[in-house]
């Protein structure tokens, strides 16, 4: 008998406790995740993770548009150029596209900031839109080479490239999901001590997802691919994910704080319905060839 009064006791206690408390006892345990985002320091140079991996994500790539290039007898001496094209492109339209997308009045007033991408702040977006300037610059000098046939085989290695900076994103403790209790939350340790959604590892298993499923297809239809086939699913999966991934993410752009779709998914929504368009014309387009074969 007294070790159930002792037992009652101890459990009142801990709910007076409890609830005395101004956040509540949790009811999980959170993954911790303090990694250091330096991998190794020589002199004023710092090796990290999120530069490895983005420059990973470039020589993956490359390898990709290699193998693309060989199958459907393009020349193997435009790679270089392509490749200066690409990094150019996503470099500066993703710089370009966080200062203007996100804190336009502080870049706007700072100009020499824009410059100083070691400081961080590269968004997607900016990115994709440099990346179509970029190519269609490329494109104008080498007919051979139609826009929309390279944009297909590029976004190959884009999705790629998403999986490997997202993964650097996570590395960072950045781009960080809402707080939340579901059992694979993580309390990214260097940030603050908030079991969080990993928003950075639902956008990278998604990308790497596109991936696999663009590789896949065009593995299959090879030179046989509608232009703007992949582009066309591309668009539409990616932003589409997005979309649905800022839900659970915390607002990157403080001016859209109050407003009932984040930044993110403003600029989300054009790319998708773009999507939509050009895979329409690409089914239609492929459905009347295949017509014209076969009669």
């Amino acid at each position: 008998m007294k070790s159930c009064k002792l037992a009652t006791f101890i459990a009142d206690s801990v709910y007076q406790n409890s609830i005395s408390r101004s956040t509540p006892l949790p009811e999980f345990i959170a993954i911790v995740w303090n990694v250091d985002p330096d991998i190794l320091q020589i002199g004023p140079l710092t090796i990290r993770y999120y530069g490895i991996l983005f420059a990973l994500s470039f020589y993956l790539g490359y390898n990709i548009i290699r193998s693309v290039f060989r199958r459907e007898g393009k020349p193997e001496s435009d790679l270089e150029t392509l490749l200066t094209y690409m990094m150019v492109g996503t470099i500066a339209g993703a710089r370009l596209g966080h200062c203007l997308f996100y804190d336009p009045g502080y870049y706007l007033s700072n100009p020499i900031k824009i410059l100083m991408v070691w400081e961080g702040g590269l968004a997607s977006h900016g990115g994709a839109i440099g990346i179509l300037t970029a190519l269609y610059l490329y494109t104008r000098k080498r007919p051979e080479q139609a826009y929309l046939w390279l944009v297909d085989r590029i976004v190959i290695a884009v999705a790629l490239a998403g999986l490997f900076i997202r993964l650097g994103n996570f590395f960072n403790s950045e781009i960080l999901g809402i707080p939340s209790d579901v059992a694979w939350a993580i309390i990214f340790d260097r940030i603050d001590s908030v079991p969080r959604h990993p928003a950075q590892l639902y956008e990278s298993i998604a990308y790497g997802s596109i991936f696999v499923g663009l590789y896949r297809l065009y593995h299959k239809l090879g030179a046989k691919t509608p232009n703007g086939f992949l582009l066309g699913l591309f668009l539409i999966s990616a932003f589409g994910f997005r979309i649905c991934i800022e839900f659970v993410k915390e607002r990157q752009a403080a001016f859209s704080a109050d407003l009932p779709l984040s930044m993110g998914q403003l600029l989300s929504i054009p790319l998708v319905i773009a999507g939509v368009i050009l895979l329409v014309r690409a089914l239609k387009s492929g459905f009347d060839l295949k017509i014209e074969q076969d009669s």
